[in-house]
């Protein structure tokens, strides 16, 4: 039964990813026409493909394959004493003139404002999650604060017991009687 299950599980990836190559959309009703599948079982392949990370769900009943890229090879870049530069990534070496550094910085500059715009979004999103849940203890802290007050404290000067005489000058004492 596993078997089975991981075979059409793996013919359901297969035509997600043809009908995505030939640059179909890819719905289950179009997966249940292309694999002679149940929509019931498309339903249950798609759902367990979308939460392995295989496909993705880019707006609802719509799919597409999840990319895969080769793990990252390492990389440096050595500037020479005579100015040319060596970029070296995995086995492969590149040797570039002084200028052809400046191109290519050039040309990777986009990248890396790209990268450091990801970088303050997360760093933001972080932040802003922070004092969201900061906010929220403060208005229960409030809220708390608020049911403990009692609604009479303002009227300490009239409660009952205490009598009042005017001075002079029009002003009012308490006295205690």
């Amino acid at each position: 039964m596993a078997d089975a299950r991981k075979s059409t599980t793996a013919l359901v990836l297969e035509a997600v990813q043809d009908l995505h190559a030939q640059e179909q959309i890819v719905t289950r009703e179009t997966l249940a026409e292309l694999t002679g599948l149940k929509l019931s079982v498309i339903d249950d392949r798609i759902g367990t493909l979308a939460d392995d990370g295989a496909v993705l769900r880019v707006q609802r009943g719509v799919y597409v394959p999840a990319p895969h890229h080769p793990p990252a090879r390492p990389m440096s870049k050595t500037v020479m004493p005579d100015g040319m530069v060596k970029i070296e990534i995995g086995d492969e070496v590149l040797t570039l003139t002084p200028r052809e550094d400046r191109a290519l910085a050039n040309l990777m500059a986009g990248a890396a404002a790209q990268a450091a715009a990801i970088e303050t979004g997360r760093n933001t999103a972080i932040l802003a999650a922070e004092l969201g849940e900061q906010v929220k203890q403060l208005r229960r802290q409030v809220a708390a604060l608020e049911v403990r007050i009692d609604p009479n404290q303002g009227q300490l000067f009239d409660a009952p017991g205490r009598a009042g005489k005017r001075a002079a000058n029009g002003s009012l004492f308490q006295q205690a009687v």
